[in-house]
């Protein structure tokens, strides 16, 4: 053991050796990048058919990142002319059903591909 303290200027060893490891790493393989959005930016959305649903002729659509998931849904049905007693359940990837009030830009940056976010509507519940 040293008589010395320790001051705030001077990390301890531990944290020096840390940062020289760190360091010494080389980035021949660098970390992928997330899909990320500006926050005032447009997300490009796929809507696909599934069921006995009308296709839209229309399947790509740029939607503000900060609308939720019920906005979307909204739109289908006004889209498709749907009875306002008709529901419209929609799917991320064929995987799960977002909550309404999931905003587009969290499920875009945890579930997107390619660029897109990929999701499928019907008027009966399809999976999950």
């Amino acid at each position: 053991m040293s008589d010395s303290p320790i001051t705030e200027e001077q990390p301890p060893p531990s944290l020096k050796r840390e940062e020289s490891i760190a360091s010494s790493i080389p980035e021949e393989h660098p970390q992928p990048q997330s899909l990320s959005v500006q926050p005032n930016s447009k997300v490009d959305i796929l809507l696909n058919a599934t069921g006995n649903v009308p296709i839209m002729k229309k399947r790509k659509w740029a939607v503000d990142a900060n609308k939720p998931i019920s906005w979307i849904m909204q739109f289908i049905h006004k889209y498709l002319k749907l009875d306002p007693e008709e529901q419209v359940f929609l799917y991320v990837n064929q995987t799960f059903a977002p909550s309404p009030d999931q905003i587009v830009r969290n499920l875009f940056e945890c579930h997107g591909t390619n660029g897109k976010l990929v999701l499928y509507y019907c008027k009966n519940q399809a999976w999950g």
